[in-house]
């Protein structure tokens, strides 16, 4: 799991992640909330009618790669994931996922909360 981590961090270190490059502008992305710790945006593939990723700005590989410094960026993010909720009109619920890792469907090496509404969420999920 060490060389794992060390391996993503050295990534993360040598190029932007397809995250930061969408926050520096230099790909295109519907962002719909930002500020000085996070941004949110679009999913390109929803998988519900509301489907919306925050991002940190800061290049978390996973969450195993989160240290105590990194707990309150996490729960900014769940803040926010509550105002976006509130501003994309999801009064009858939603659902928040962090996925982890290749068998969890993680495809980029960036921490991001998934927001998923709109539509009436099955249970087990996966």
């Amino acid at each position: 799991m060490q060389r794992r981590r060390a391996a993503a961090n050295l990534r993360g270190m040598a190029e932007k992640t397809l995250f930061q490059k969408i926050m520096d502008r230099e790909l295109p992305g519907e962002i719909i909330y930002e500020d000085d710790r996070c941004v949110a945006l679009r999913d390109i593939n929803p998988q519900a009618p509301t489907h919306v990723l925050i991002v940190p700005r800061k290049p978390i590989p996973s969450l195993d790669d989160l240290t105590e410094e990194d707990a309150p960026l996490v729960g900014h993010l769940f803040v926010v994931a509550r105002k976006v909720a509130e501003q994309e009109g999801l009064d009858r619920g939603y659902r928040t996922v962090f996925n982890n890792g290749p068998d969890a469907n993680q495809t980029v090496d960036h921490l991001h909360l998934h927001l998923l509404g709109g539509r009436r969420m099955g249970w087990p999920p996966g």
